[in-house]
């Protein structure tokens, strides 16, 4: 059996602000990056191999945990939110003309103005978590998250989700002979000594 490991990435300024942030490559925070400085992988997932999104704040996230430089893979980028980039969900929420859903409302097939569906992110991920062959620590994103924990708990993008993502806590993926299943609870990092 081998497992897959999801983290999330840090906290930004644009996290705080409410700004949806996609691909746009924000930095950590300073006190996001002095907290992660705190914390570790629990065992055996230090040892495991380690990979990120390109993006800065995914990459930082995984060396600040894990003392080491992460693989990055393009499959692991966040979803790209096209022309909501950069603006504020709440913002886009109250103006009707937007277009805007939760993404509790989308389906496997809304695309934000210029940018992917969840279906088509599912299409980039899938390739790239079949060919993994040892257990993988992916510091990642939440778009990410989510089609990956979609996929294994049969959460389809309508009503609320039934797994809740949380900073500094590993989501595992065990693929087995039937497929992909998640193993709960998820592990917190834990403080360095």
């Amino acid at each position: 059996m081998m497992r897959l490991a999801l983290l999330r990435h840090g906290h930004t300024a644009w996290n705080r602000a409410g700004r949806i942030q996609g691909r746009t490559d924000v930095p950590l925070e300073a006190d996001a990056e002095a907290q992660l400085a705190t914390l570790r992988l629990p065992t055996p997932w230090d040892r495991a191999a380690l990979c990120a999104s390109p993006l800065a704040r995914a990459r930082r996230t995984a060396e600040c945990i894990a003392d080491r430089a992460p693989e990055t893979h393009a499959a692991l980028i966040e979803m790209d939110w096209g022309a909501w980039e950069g603006l504020q969900g709440a913002v886009l929420r109250a103006d009707p003309t937007s277009g805007f859903r939760d993404i509790e409302d989308w389906g496997w097939d809304f695309r934000p103005p210029g940018g992917e569906s969840p279906a088509e992110v599912r299409a980039r991920l899938t390739p790239w978590a079949e060919a993994l062959r040892t257990d993988t620590l992916a510091v990642c994103h939440i778009g990410i998250m989510r089609v990956l924990l979609a996929g294994t708990t049969g959460w389809n993008f309508t009503g609320p989700a039934p797994f809740r993502i949380k900073r500094n806590r590993l989501y595992i993926l065990s693929r087995t002979a039937t497929g992909w299943q998640l193993d709960d609870p998820p592990l917190r990092l834990e403080a360095r000594a």
